[in-house]
């Protein structure tokens, strides 16, 4: 009933066309799901990027680049609608939206995370400047309602960004590793409270794009005696 209330008061909006959902109590609109691609077959063993050819097993970037995360899950393609989305998931204070994100993902890779049974959930940290402008890291909101469905516990300050980096997407190959280059480093003190060993743990992040983030978070967890590293985005890019 207070749930209903809400609705009333507040109506949710969809997260792909921004309007009030077609039917009330859905996270989005029925036909604007349908502009959402799933990524599919074939798509890359390591990071889980689409691919054209069936033949092959890795992307480009992954078939040239030495990885130190072992797997990687992707739902969406990002394309336009994405883009649009995840702008305003980031930028403009809908944090509403990442239940749909994550409800969706659970309906395609529950079993998938489940298998890899991950220790803990670790967020993909944003510098607290934009934590300060944004006032929230849009990566533990995600991590948040995916470690609560799936009963794993978040540890949000594992990593830490230590310096604000320019956007990848400006930048070349030489370029994005040396602009995250001791960008992020990792906190014992946050380890230490965790009860377990971290033998095995999943990155959430929003975006995978580059692939440079989630490659220097794992290695900065690799370098901390953390054996596997998966990661797990709403959104991923074509092509590298």
């Amino acid at each position: 009933m207070f749930n209903s209330l809400l609705d009333i008061l507040y109506p949710r909006r969809c997260p792909v066309c921004s309007e009030i959902v077609d039917v009330r109590g859905e996270l989005s609109c029925k036909e604007c799901r349908k502009k959402l691609i799933l990524i599919e077959e074939p798509k890359c063993k390591c990071c889980g990027k689409p691919m054209e050819q069936v033949n092959k097993e890795y992307c480009y970037d992954c078939e040239k680049k030495s990885r130190d995360f072992t797997r990687g899950i992707a739902l969406w393609l990002y394309n336009k609608e994405m883009k649009k989305s995840m702008a305003e998931f980031k930028n403009y204070g809908r944090r509403e939206y990442a239940a749909f994100y994550i409800e969706e993902l659970l309906k395609t890779y529950r079993e998938e995370m489940e298998e890899i049974s991950p220790d803990a959930l670790i967020p993909v940290p944003i510098h607290k400047s934009k934590l300060l402008e944004r006032g929230y890291n849009q990566a533990e909101v995600l991590a948040r309602i995916l470690g609560d469905k799936l009963e794993i516990p978040v540890l949000s300050d594992l990593l830490i960004r230590k310096k604000d980096t320019l956007p990848q997407k400006q930048l070349n190959d030489k370029e994005r590793t040396l602009n995250l280059a001791e960008a992020f480093d990792f906190s014992l003190t946050e380890r230490n409270s965790f009860r377990n060993k971290l033998n095995k743990v999943l990155l959430v992040d929003d975006i995978y794009t580059t692939g440079s983030t989630i490659e220097a978070c794992s290695r900065i967890l690799k370098k901390n005696s953390i054996d596997e590293v998966y990661f797990v985005t709403v959104c991923i890019g074509k092509g590298y």
